[in-house]
């Protein structure tokens, strides 16, 4: 009798093994031997196993290098264990391509990063050769200490849909929403060094590269930051985090005149998902700044935009105190192509400035130029403090009422404005300057 216990636990355990290794799902895509099932594309950095692991070595004169996957992958779970020098700059491709007929064959498409630099985006989304930055890490601060240096770090990217996301030992790192590559291969990033020759021989190492595809359930929201790249397209974890679409790609009942409860009857136009303020050489018959019906005290904004050559625009709050057209303004403008870029102090009225008081702090700035889209944010917290953002990086901050501001204002344009920008609460407002302007995904969360 015991024995034969004993042989049915065996059976329980194996098979409770088997169903363990048939739920599991992960196939493991190094075999710890050799790169079957890889191959190498564009640099000419040094590949090769070493003790069961895959190490990248950098060289002279050379452009990045990939080790790619032979298959491509649509949705799917891909970890890996990677160890990194420092002053090395790395990255793990995934949905990527390679054409002959973009860019000679360059390997383009996103990028989970790796930077043991001072910067710390580790684990930011990059989009390499075509968009550049989606997703810096300066959105989730919180994220930037999850990179160790001299220990193992263990990286995990979800794809499930448009959804994409990110996760560095364990921690919550970035969250992008977008469709441009739905599906391609992942790749392992040897980033080049050009002709410097202090860099030559830094290594990264790979091991434990695994991905599931099957049996897929998206994460938990976690509360971070979301860049949605899906025009006037509103996200369950944007929806999670309070914000609503003020324009949605149709109805402009959001909005009214400056000067009337009605939407100008001309100098505006949407078409095909977006909303346009109209150039006078389009429009003669100005139409005059919009404005939001309703009011917001403190609250995040965030808004695409693209201007054409030359023109100048902005987006304006903390109004009320002084009419319905003057506040405090997020500068639209051509700062190639307008005069205005070269007026006022220091560059005060160039783009993402804090208009005619402080300017785009410039090493900050990723600007797309005329005719691209641009990713906008204004954020007014509670306690005054205030801050402008453009594609993803912080540009100006500063804080409404204090003394520094008071001084700022003084010396402007508007001093002689009692209480200006200092509207506890008021409405949000676009501006008619006589340039075509584009805008689309409106999106606004009151913030308590």
């Amino acid at each position: 009798m015991k024995s034969k216990n004993f042989f049915l636990s065996v059976l329980l355990i194996f098979a409770s093994a088997i169903t363990f290794a048939q739920n599991d799902n992960w196939t493991y895509l190094f075999n710890g031997k050799d790169l079957t099932g890889w191959k190498q594309l564009n640099g000419e950095a040094k590949y090769e196993v070493v003790d069961g692991v895959i190490v990248g070595t950098t060289v002279l004169n050379t452009p990045n290098s990939f080790l790619c996957t032979e298959k491509d992958y649509s949705d799917f779970v891909f970890e890996v264990d990677l160890l990194v020098e420092e002053n090395m700059n790395s990255g793990i491709q995934f949905r990527s391509e390679s054409k002959p007929e973009y860019n000679n064959g360059r390997v383009h498409g996103y990028q989970c990063e790796v930077d043991p630099s001072d910067r710390a985006w580790s684990a930011g989304i990059y989009d390499e050769a075509r968009r550049g930055w989606l997703y810096p890490l300066d959105l989730n601060p919180e994220a930037k200490p999850a990179l160790k240096m001299g220990e193992w770090n263990h990286y995990r990217i979800e794809c499930i849909g448009n959804s994409i996301k990110t996760w560095l030992n364990g921690v919550a790192c970035a969250h992008v929403i977008d469709d441009m590559t739905p599906k391609g291969f992942i790749a392992l990033q040897v980033h080049g060094i050009g002709n410097n020759e202090e860099k030559v021989g830094h290594q990264i190492k790979w091991k434990n590269v695994r991905i599931k595809t099957q049996n897929l359930k998206p994460s938990p929201a976690e509360g971070i930051y979301v860049v949605n790249l899906l025009a006037n397209n509103l996200s369950d974890s944007e929806k999670e985090q309070g914000f609503k679409l003020l324009f949605d790609g149709k109805s402009t009942e959001n909005f009214k005149s400056t000067d009337s409860d009605n939407f100008p009857a001309h100098g505006w136009e949407v078409k095909d998902g977006v909303l346009s303020v109209l150039d006078k050489s389009v429009s003669p018959e100005r139409g005059g700044s919009i404005i939001t019906r309703e009011e917001y005290g403190p609250f995040e904004f965030k808004f695409d935009f693209s201007f054409t050559e030359g023109a100048n625009s902005g987006i304006k709050y903390g109004i009320g105190n002084n009419g319905s057209g003057l506040g405090l303004e997020y500068q639209i403008l051509d700062d190639e192509k307008h005069p205005d870029a070269k007026n006022g102090v220091v560059g005060n009225r160039t783009l993402a400035s804090l208009y005619d008081l402080i300017p785009a702090d410039k090493t900050g700035r990723f600007i797309n130029g005329p005719g691209e889209w641009n990713r906008g944010r204004i954020v007014v917290f509670p306690d005054g403090k205030v801050q402008h953002w453009l594609n993803g990086r912080k540009v100006v901050e500063y804080t409404r009422g204090n003394n520094i501001y008071n001084a700022l204002v003084a010396r402007s344009k508007y001093a002689k404005y009692e209480g200006f920008g200092m509207a506890p609460e008021g409405p949000i407002l676009l501006q008619d300057h006589q340039n075509t302007v584009h805008f689309r995904s409106l999106k606004i969360r009151e913030l308590k």
